[in-house]
């Protein structure tokens, strides 16, 4: 099989020969003006946030929304899946043009059982053969450490779990991870290459990649322990001005940072200037040295194409292609020959859905058989029952019925004493990573409502160890505040609470008085600010992550068992064929004033 470097040198040599289509002789002034302002094609096929998903997202993770153009009504298509990603990617390339394929981040991590049991190496196996050539790290790249990562990279055994076959190690990694603002606390030097050089049609080209400083907000304190994450712009200015003094003037960011556009349409128009999108990448692109020709962006699991102004106020390109190969975007753009630089409005980009109708590809399907085998004997075991879909991922309200769920394992789980003697549980939104779909994806009727394991562990993926803190009553309303201010005033992430605890959040107001004080009963009754409570989360939440410093002043820590343990635990025991589980009601949060899609 042809290496991505010799698949393009073989499509120039046949395009060469005139075999795609027929010559077009120029008129004597395009030929002049073509001689002052020679320009080559490049394509770039983009993808971001793949998390793993080989088998095609179940429940909301696995639709894309759209404008359906006949009723002009929006609608849910079903999109996603290895197989699928493959042929709608390979169909795309532009033959007779350089194509080059790249990623901003997250390729694996939070991944589903089929990609996770196996530490994410059929992911980078499939990335391999879809012909990736070069991405930026996300944070979840890190969710297993730095070494696990440098092991993606470069391949071997894992070092607890060993090879997964007899006489076969993984390689690692063809593709290039970049980690430009990544580096070593003690050296200083980045953690993987800042950035790739490559040529199309003899113009250098170079792609910097970067992940959200904000990344040790967001991960396990030991999967970045020892690294220092640095300031996107800064750093993307950097290596654009070493990019440059090496003769590479077309240049391209791959930012594991995003926004959040107006619609959740997939195809929305974000305007000229960029007014329709708002979030941590408008500030990022507005600052992000004019020498970037385009900028490829992920982290949020939203889709756009826009653009928005550099320094310059000149609009550059800026795009995402939402989450778990659902999408992918195309940019075509021309290259000056003379200047080697991206000629800006010759930037165009365009989302395109991975529809499941188009023909399966064959060599991804033999992947996906291979590994879903391997895993099916653990995947595949019931562990419980369901009434209805339980939406998690998939729900937009700040009150989740999954979270719910999952809050209602967590105190159920740690609520005996010997097992830390939980009063109340919090569990936060961005950890549940998916739906318990009532319908069974295999379309066998006699298995709706039975949830396996591996749907079980792509809603947990993390298996976080359980933690149980005592906190003050005066604390317990701190975390509450932390919900909507500090580091989450701008996007609020609402915990996800046990039955026994109800509040009222009024979304007029801003930062901590969201919360109404005299609104917060546990068990019916006041918090009380000189009382302790002994407070279940998973051990991201219970360090201080995602913005909740109230947690990490906790005491008396006693370390349970793992969050998928305790879910797996609560389905078995509360449903059964005979009577399965309801969805919760959502009644625990009163909301007062608009509600948000906050993840």
């Amino acid at each position: 099989m042809l290496t991505v470097r010799s698949r393009r040198t073989a499509l120039a040599v046949v395009a060469a020969a005139g075999l795609f289509g027929t010559v077009v002789v120029p008129t004597a002034a395009q030929a002049a003006d073509a001689k002052r302002h020679k320009t080559v094609n490049l394509q770039l096929l983009a993808i971001n946030d793949f998390h793993g998903n080989l088998e095609p997202p179940a429940g909301s993770s696995g639709t894309i929304k759209e404008i359906d153009p006949a009723t002009g009504k929006e609608v849910a298509t079903p999109a996603g899946g290895i197989e699928y990603l493959a042929t709608e990617l390979r169909k795309a390339r532009v033959p007779a043009d350089d194509s080059i394929t790249v990623a901003a981040g997250d390729i694996i991590g939070a991944s589903p059982l089929t990609s996770a049991l196996f530490h994410d190496e059929p992911t980078i196996e499939a990335m391999d053969k879809l012909g990736l050539d070069v991405t930026s790290v996300g944070n979840h790249e890190f969710d297993e450490g730095a070494q696990e990562l440098r092991r993606m990279q470069d391949g071997g055994c894992h070092p607890t779990d060993g090879c997964y076959e007899a006489g076969r190690t993984f390689k690692g990694a063809n593709f290039n991870y970049l980690s430009a603002n990544v580096t070593d606390e003690k050296t200083g030097k980045p953690l993987l290459a800042p950035y790739w050089i490559t040529k199309s049609q003899g113009v250098k080209v170079g792609f910097i990649g970067v992940t959200l400083e904000g990344t040790p907000n967001i991960v396990t304190a030991e999967g970045v322990k020892g690294l220092k994450f640095a300031n996107e712009v800064t750093t993307i200015n950097k290596y654009a001005a070493e990019l440059k003094a090496k003769g590479v003037n077309s240049i391209v960011a791959l930012i594991h940072e995003g926004g959040y556009p107006a619609s959740t349409v997939y195809n929305y128009d974000c305007g000229a200037a960029g007014q329709g999108i708002s979030g941590p990448i408008v500030d990022i692109a507005k600052k992000i040295d004019p020498a970037v020709g385009a900028i490829v962006t992920g982290h949020t699991h939203n889709a756009y194409a826009c653009s928005i102004p550099d320094p310059n106020g000149v609009p550059r390109s800026v795009t995402s292609a939402a989450s778990f190969g659902r999408l992918f975007t195309e940019i075509n753009m021309k290259l000056d020959k003379t200047t080697g630089e991206i000629v800006r409005p010759s930037v165009k980009a365009e989302n395109h859905v991975v529809h499941r109708t188009v023909e399966k590809a064959p060599d991804m399907t033999a992947l996906v058989d291979h590994y879903s085998k391997l895993a099916a004997p653990i995947a595949n075991r019931p562990i419980g029952y369901i009434a209805s879909d339980i939406n998690g991922r998939g729900n937009n309200d700040l009150e989740k019925p999954l979270g719910d769920v999952i809050a209602d394992a967590q105190l159920a789980g740690l609520a005996p004493a010997d097992k830390g003697g939980a009063q109340v549980a919090f569990m936060n939104p961005g950890g549940i990573r998916s739906d318990l779909v009532y319908k069974d994806p295999s379309g066998d009727p006699k298995l709706n409502g039975v949830v396996t394991y591996g749907e079980a562990f792509t809603v947990q993926p993390f298996t976080n160890m359980m933690q149980v803190k005592t906190l003050t009553g005066a604390q317990l309303i701190q975390l509450l505040q932390q919900q909507v201010s500090g580091s989450n005033a701008a996007a609020p992430k609402i915990l996800q609470v046990s039955s026994n605890l109800h509040y009222t959040l009024d979304m007029r107001k801003t930062g901590a008085d969201r919360v109404v004080l005299d609104s917060v009963r546990l068990n019916g009754a006041p918090v009380d600010p000189a009382a302790k409570y002994r407070v279940a989360a998973n051990e991201f939440l219970a360090g201080g992550g995602d913005g909740f410093p109230a947690f990490a002043a906790g005491t008396d820590k006693l370390v349970g068992a793992s969050d998928l343990d305790v879910f797996t635990a609560y389905l078995g025991a509360h449903s059964s064929a005979a009577a399965p589980l309801q969805a919760p009601a959502q009644d625990r949060i009163k909301i007062i004033g608009p509600g948000s899609d906050i993840d």
